[in-house]
Parts: C-alpha cells; sequence; structure tokens
C-alpha cells in the first residue's frame, strides 16, 4: 500500500498519504487523504467550487481514480467527496473514536464488489392502426392510431417488469445486499430515447461475481423494447455509510 500511495494524486493533483494512529499499533483501519489549503477548502469557497460544474467533475474523477486504485489492493470504504476534517488530529480523533465502526463495515464489504443494473424501456415505433372502417372521420382515424400507439407503449413497460422481476431472481441468488438509486433522468442520461425504469447497485460476493453476470446477460431475453445494462465492477460507492458521528463525551 505504501508503495502505491506515492504513484497517486488527489483532487487538485495533491499528493495521497496514509494518515492512521501513531505508535506500534496503529489499528485495522486508516485513512487516505489529502492535505489542502484552508482558504481555497471553507464554506464560501466549497459551494462556489460545487457550482463550478467542470471543476466538479474533475475533482470527482481524482476521487474516483484513487479509490479504485486502491479497492485493488484492499477493502475500501468510499467516503462522499469533500469529506473533510479540520486538521490530522481532527481526523486522528475520528479514527480514535470510531475505528471500530469503521472496521466493522469494512468486515462487511470484505470480499465483496458493487455492480450497477440498470433497466431501460425503448419508446414504442409508430405502430399501424387498425384499416380505418369505411366513412370514418379523421379524427377517428386518428384516435385509433393513438390507441395502437398506447397498447405497443403498455407492452414495453411490461415487458421491462418482467425484466427486472428477473434481475430480482438473480439477485437473491447472487448478491448479499441491494441499494435502490433514483432512475435516472435529464443530465445524467445520454441523448438516447430510452427510459430508465431500474437504477440498483448490488454488493456481490467475489466467489459469485461470474455466475451474477451470466444469469444476468440473460435477463431481457426474449422480452421487446427492454435493454438491461451492468456496470462494474467497482468500489462500493452504494454500501459506504456517511461517517460515523463523533461520540458523546
Amino acid at each position: 500500500m505504501r508503495l502505491l500511495l506515492p504513484s497517486l494524486t488527489g483532487v487538485g493533483g495533491r499528493p495521497v498519504t496514509l494518515l492512521h494512529a501513531p505508535g506500534d499499533d496503529p489499528g485495522p483501519v486508516a485513512f487516505v487523504i489529502s492535505d489542502v489549503p484552508r482558504p481555497d477548502w471553507d464554506e464560501d469557497a466549497l459551494k462556489a467550487r460545487f457550482e463550478d460544474l467542470r471543476w466538479l467533475e474533475d475533482a470527482a474523477r481524482s476521487h474516483h481514480r484513487v479509490v479504485e486504485a486502491l479497492a485493488a489492493h484492499t477493502t475500501v470504504l468510499p467516503l462522499r467527496l469533500a469529506t473533510l476534517y479540520q486538521d490530522h488530529a481532527a481526523a486522528l480523533g475520528v479514527l480514535r473514536t470510531q475505528g471500530q465502526a469503521f472496521a466493522t463495515r469494512l468486515a462487511r464489504l470484505s470480499g465483496h464488489t458493487e455492480y450497477g443494473v440498470k433497466v431501460y424501456v425503448r419508446p414504442a415505433p409508430p405502430a399501424e392502426a387498425e384499416p380505418p372502417v369505411a366513412g370514418a372521420s379523421p379524427g377517428r382515424a386518428y384516435l385509433q392510431a393513438r390507441r395502437a400507439q398506447r397498447s405497443a407503449h403498455e407492452d414495453h413497460y411490461r415487458q421491462a417488469g418482467l425484466a427486472t422481476e428477473r434481475v430480482a431472481a438473480v439477485a437473491r441468488r447472487f448478491t448479499a445486499d441491494r441499494v435502490g438509486h433514483p432512475a435516472q433522468s435529464g443530465p445524467l442520461t445520454s441523448a438516447s430515447p430510452e427510459e430508465n425504469v431500474l437504477n440498483d447497485a448490488y454488493l456481490v460476493p467475489d466467489e459469485h461475481a461470474e455466475a451474477f453476470l451470466e444469469a444476468l446477460a440473460g435477463a431481457a431475453r426474449g422480452l421487446a423494447g427492454v435493454r438491461v445494462e451492468v456496470t462494474g465492477p467497482w468500489a462500493p460507492y452504494s454500501f459506504a455509510a456517511p461517517p460515523p458521528p463523533p461520540e458523546e463525551p
């Protein structure tokens, strides 16, 4: 681990170091940190930075690179971007009082990896209306076409429901935990017209990962208008709760 850290840089290109309790027995948990200038990271500065989408994207990518590099070598508990402590003493105080809580979470995550599963439904193509009845008005023909379109649309949603049931069945067999995220929309999606109807994260034991992925490969088989997307492996972002609050004295 100490050999890995010098090759990493954190937010703003700053060095990444290991911070653990002093002494011969530092305990099972350590922070991986970057030191940052206080004036650049106070409340007002952070508010301005978080409104700068370019800066936010760069910071998130830097944070992710460090987390992923560490996760390739050990179990990590990813903390939220811009988790700040006033100084090393404050961070060490958290390790001292909450180290056991961190260790418990790390033990739960050890030997597990996160995978994301999304289900998308495609808009139904324009459907051909039934042949109009002789003498039917243009309005009636229009309503016929609308009914056909609505029927095809509803059928795609039924198919998507079947896909989500298949995903849930696979998850019951192979996963240890699930977090359901809000369906993505707006700027979080691509220019695709597909609608995201399921956005789940699963904590998968490493020994079941291959079987999990193979089973999901057939989740959309035979279902018209449905796509299942699997992402990962990821560090367990969805299963890392915020740092526990300091204990009362």
